[in-house]
């Protein structure tokens, strides 16, 4: 359950973030002082968020390349976060099955966005992950 309220933390900075608040280390430190939170909420709050702010270009070119056929800025700013998030734990969270950030992701998507922001957000990185295995085999079979 900690990292299910670190994500929905995360989520609530990435939005304060995207909306042009402040700058990032103020906003992290604004949400993780709020309440009394356990270290390893704030430990994976944290490195969610700032992956995914350093590594925001290469992370949208991953969602880019996934929704062809749809304009990347007519994605919601929550699926976008959300899809952000995702592909931030795919790419840097090693120790995270693919099949687990997407089962978050969705249900993330569930509580913050809209009736069918589940679906989407599940075959946008369902194509994602599929795109990124396909990678890593081709990585290892080339060894």
């Amino acid at each position: 359950m900690s990292r299910r309220l670190a994500r929905e933390l995360a989520l609530k900075i990435l939005y304060a973030y995207e909306s042009g608040r402040t700058e990032f280390p103020a906003i992290l430190n604004e949400f993780l002082n709020k309440k009394k939170y356990d270290p390893s909420v704030k430990i994976f709050t944290t490195n969610l968020t700032t992956h995914t702010i350093k590594n925001i270009s290469k992370i949208d070119e991953y969602i880019k390349n996934a929704v062809e056929n749809w304009e990347f800025d007519r994605i919601s700013v929550i699926d976008r976060l959300i899809l952000r998030m995702g592909v931030c734990e795919f790419l840097f969270f090693d120790d995270i099955p693919i099949e687990v950030s997407i089962n978050e992701a969705i249900e993330l998507a569930k509580k913050f966005g809209t009736d069918e922001s589940n679906k989407f957000v599940n075959g946008v990185l369902d194509a994602i992950a599929k795109r990124i295995n396909s990678n890593k085999n081709e990585s290892s079979n080339n060894k």
